[in-house]
Parts: structure tokens; C-alpha cells; sequence
């Protein structure tokens, strides 16, 4: 008999009652993602974010080795959407925990889905 093994957290950040300023600001959302990747003990490859004019939001992602980090904001809702997907040793709940405080959210709910499969590795690092 083969048991599941998790190959990895992936959390679900709902932030409400965040500065709309802040979150129509692509450069500061990146710093605030990268830095959350870097206490959490997961390494960046690659960052993409799409601002989508005067007033609106942002969506970007943030590639790591061990998964993604992945937001979108609506400026008029003072709300934002965060995925941090991560495995291997990196600490989802860490970097979860950054960006709930770095964007000063009047509140916030996290859910958790834990990811695996029967045939996992310990390790799901790329590369």
C-alpha cells in the first residue's frame, strides 16, 4: 500500500482594507512578495506584474524553485488575492504572515490546501 506524501502548502491570503495607493503600487507589491519569499526560505527565478492603469490594479507572480507566489489587487475594493504555493523546506506560512503585515491589511483569512500525491518526493525543488 502506498501512501500520499505532501508534495507542498498552498496557501489562499485574502487581504481586506488595504491602502489603494499601495495597491496600485507594482514596485513596492514586488519588494513586499520578494522579501516575503526571502524570510519564508525560497529563491526567486522569475518575476512578472502587469499594472493596468491610473486607478486600477496589479497582477503579478513571482516564480520561485520551490513553486509561486501569485496576487492580484483591486484598488476600488481595498482587496487583494494572494496564492504562495511553496514545498520542499520553504515555510508558506512565513511569507504569508509578511504580506498580511507589510500591506497593513484591516483584516485577513488564510486558507490552506495541502498538495500531494502517491508518488511524491520529498523535495519538489526544480533543477
Amino acid at each position: 500500500m502506498t501512501t500520499a506524501t505532501t508534495l507542498g502548502q498552498h496557501l489562499l491570503l485574502d487581504l481586506n482594507g488595504v491602502s489603494s495607493a499601495l495597491l496600485g503600487d507594482t514596485a513596492q507589491i514586488e519588494n513586499v512578495l520578494r522579501e516575503a519569499a526571502r524570510l519564508a526560505g525560497a529563491t526567486p527565478i522569475h518575476a512578472h506584474f502587469h499594472h493596468f492603469g491610473p486607478g486600477m490594479g496589479v497582477t503579478g507572480v513571482l516564480l520561485l524553485r520551490e513553486s509561486h507566489i501569485s496576487i492580484h489587487t483591486w484598488p476600488e475594493h481595498a482587496f487583494a488575492a494572494v496564492d504562495v504555493f511553496m514545498c520542499g523546506q520553504a515555510q508558506p506560512g512565513v511569507a504569508t504572515a509578511h504580506i498580511a503585515a507589510a500591506f497593513a491589511a484591516a483584516s485577513h483569512s488564510i486558507r490552506k490546501l495541502d498538495r500531494a500525491t502517491a508518488f511524491a518526493k520529498q523535495d519538489c525543488r526544480l533543477g
